[in-house]
């Protein structure tokens, strides 16, 4: 099975698409204690058997990311997992995360096999920006320097002149900026305005949000605040302007870890996808973790702060893909070659 993007609804309203997915998607498993050595060891010897190693995310289930660090494989933010799985001898990478990271990972090594545990994890990001609209709108302002996140179609990324993660988007809007360059900027609002604030640069944004990110709610924060006074408060950069402006640190996944590692708070409100306690623990375990209140409502809710595309990676269906060879993800050469060149951009950027 190959990973296909459907262009036939590419004209329909961005917010009905990332709807009509959520609808698809399963609903968050409740956690369960049950003895998983067994299903890890069968993924273990098919990892060994096809010289295979596991690209986790740091939002994906704690199993799986249990299971990346045990194999020889890496729990990292979405810049170093395409890094990694570039450098890493393995010849099929596994990449457990959504349908952006395995295009990224197959576009960086053409040369290997890249399966997932499902080709229907995606993101609300990438589905509100999509190609055809996003073509139009480059072609509307031509004197734009056209900068995307990584939260992107490969399509996107071809047709972009950087691509950036989080962890980069401040820096190299700010190089540009000092060049006297224009930014366009896609796909997310949230992201884009806290750039454009901290640069100062001329960026037109494109209107699109992550789901998790924005259900985040400042007055929630400073409600937490009252009953935890001297905890540290640690957000995505995603999240909404207000939730942004009462942070003690904004920054990406890997830069909140090592903020909760570096901050003397024996406190943390974490404003982003629950995934990431499982690494945050581990840097911090004598430290209280604290989940930001979200706009949901219990169990009706399809995020509260966990990504419903995330969750389907589970150990089941990465097995599943290792023993059927399925789940495959190929991209266009003509695509990948021309998002290619953002990319290197990103990759060089970042050694430099």
């Amino acid at each position: 099975m190959s990973a296909q993007r459907d262009n036939s609804s590419y004209s329909r309203d961005p917010r009905a698409l990332v709807q009509e997915h959520l609808n698809r998607a399963p609903a968050i498993p409740i956690a369960v204690n049950h003895d998983q050595s067994d299903i890890k060891e069968q993924i273990k010897a098919r990892l060994s058997e096809q010289n295979a190693t596991i690209i986790a995310h740091y939002y994906t289930d704690p199993s799986i990311q249990e299971l990346a660090e045990e194999s020889g494989g890496v729990v990292s933010d979405s810049l170093e997992m395409a890094r990694f799985g570039k450098n890493s001898d393995a010849q099929t990478l596994i990449v457990a995360g959504v349908a952006f990271m395995g295009e990224t990972a197959k576009i960086l090594t053409p040369e290997k096999r890249v399966l997932m545990p499902s080709l229907e994890a995606t993101c609300s990001l990438d589905i509100g920006c999509q190609i055809d609209e996003f073509n139009d709108f480059c072609d509307q302002h031509p004197d734009r320097t056209v900068v995307v996140y990584a939260n992107t179609s490969a399509a996107v990324k071809a047709r972009a002149d950087w691509v950036v993660t989080s962890s980069i988007a401040v820096d190299v809007v700010d190089h540009l900026d000092s060049l006297g360059e224009k930014i366009l900027w896609a796909p997310d609002k949230y992201l884009g305005g806290y750039v454009q604030q901290r640069t100062g640069a001329d960026m037109l944004l494109w209107d699109g949000s992550c789901i998790v990110h924005e259900e985040f709610k400042a007055q929630g924060i400073l409600d937490l605040l009252q009953v935890y006074p001297d905890a540290a408060v640690l957000v995505h950069p995603e999240s909404p302007r207000a939730v942004v402006e009462v942070a003690t640190i904004v920054g990406s996944t890997s830069q909140l870890i090592a903020a909760a590692r570096a901050l003397p708070n024996q406190q943390m409100i974490v404003a982003t996808d629950q995934g990431i306690f499982y690494k945050m623990r581990q840097s911090v375990p004598d430290k209280e973790l604290l989940i930001a209140p979200t706009g949901g409502s219990g169990a009706t809710c399809r995020s509260c702060a966990n990504c419903p595309w995330m969750a389907m990676n589970r150990l089941e269906t990465l097995l599943d893909c290792l023993e059927q060879s399925s789940n495959e993800v190929f991209v266009d050469p003509i695509i990948a070659g021309k998002a290619m060149v953002a990319l290197d951009r990103m990759m060089q950027f970042k050694r430099d």
